[in-house]
């Protein structure tokens, strides 16, 4: 039994650090400071750091008399550099975490300031709040902080399901999706990942701007989030057995059967396993500025959701996450025993 504590806590291949300490560390810090807004308003956060320099490369080089071509090679020239650039610091941290002992603080950080857990929470827990204390009104600024759609043309229901869908997409992206690449690749492999998903959101967009520019990191983005989003997926149906007022089984059936119905190949897992556990119909028409999208419903409940419905979505969040959090110590136990 020592033996095995000792080679689970300790460094093994394949795995950067003490796993089991690093992730209840960084987990508790995060549970503690969330987003850290003491600290992000006064040092630009590492994402905004990414942002500018995204930002820096695309204005020089998306340029409009380019050819289709041009352009492909040149996002695909600043998608390499920003994410060689965000792996480089990843690296830094490696190494200083390497020494050990009180150095692994590094490394802690890091992982809890780019896991979003309690960030998300509180986030669309504010939507709620507002509705029930400030009704539409409020409901809509609140919701307007998380999704890109048109918030003077929800009605509370759409408000309600925009806060649930936000809710769902970014249990991947900013949960399941840097633990998993944390995992496999340790600083490098969370860096990294990171600067791939702002690449995404900042430059991803099927529009004229972006449409050649941002294709690889677009696509890049739906690599890399392949795997962690089909996790989500079923990690959304586990928390849903378990919760009291979800559903597992509809939350299965759902994402067997909506799930490809989502116009991103990932998105639909998270959105119909909520979909189904929570006995709601997401997604659907939206509109974004003057732009409506005219996408199916994902799910077969209700479209008629509230704030208590929000309530009952972030409760399936944090049982999601809870469970999320077992499974790289899970994984580490295996390799230590095999």
């Amino acid at each position: 039994m020592d033996a095995f504590l000792t080679d689970f806590l300790i460094p093994t291949s394949g795995f950067s650090g003490p796993l089991f300490t690093i992730l209840v560390l960084a987990l508790v810090l995060d549970a503690i400071c969330g987003d850290f807004p003491w600290l992000f308003r006064r040092v630009p956060h590492p994402v905004v750091w990414v942002g500018n320099l995204i930002g820096w490369f695309e204005k020089r080089l998306n340029r409009s008399d380019r050819s289709n071509m041009d352009l492909i090679v040149r996002g695909t020239i600043t998608s390499l550099a920003v994410i060689g650039a965000a792996g480089l610091f990843g690296a830094v941290i490696a190494q200083i975490s390497a020494i050990g002992d009180v150095f692994y603080a590094a490394e802690v950080f890091l992982l809890a300031v780019l896991i979003a857990q309690k960030g998300l929470y509180q986030h669309v827990k504010a939507v709620s709040v507002a509705l029930k204390k400030d009704g539409l009104s409020g409901g809509r600024a609140a919701v307007s902080m998380i999704v890109g759609r048109d918030p003077d043309t929800l009605d509370e229901a759409g408000v309600s399901r925009a806060a649930i869908e936000s809710c769902a997409e970014n249990f991947s992206d900013g949960v399941v999706a840097p633990l998993f690449w944390y995992v496999l690749g340790g600083p490098i492999g969370l860096c990294a990942y990171k600067a791939i998903n702002t690449l995404d959101s900042m430059i991803g967009h099927r529009n004229a701007r972006y449409l050649y520019f941002g294709r690889f990191a677009a696509r890049l983005d739906d690599v890399v989030n392949f795997i962690p989003a089909r996790v989500a997926g079923v990690v959304i149906c586990l928390a849903a057995a378990l919760g009291s007022k979800t559903s597992g089984r509809a939350a299965w059936h759902t994402l067997m059967r909506d799930a490809k119905k989502h116009k991103s190949p990932n998105a639909g897992w998270q959105e119909a396993a909520f979909a189904g556990a929570l006995g709601l119909s997401l997604a659907g028409p939206r509109q974004y500025g003057d732009e409506v999208v005219d996408d199916p419903y994902i799910g077969s409940g209700r479209r008629d959701a509230s704030a208590a419905d929000i309530d009952r979505a972030l409760s399936l969040y944090t049982i999601s996450c809870l469970i999320n959090a077992a499974w790289p110590v899970a994984l580490k136990a295996l390799w230590v025993v095999l």
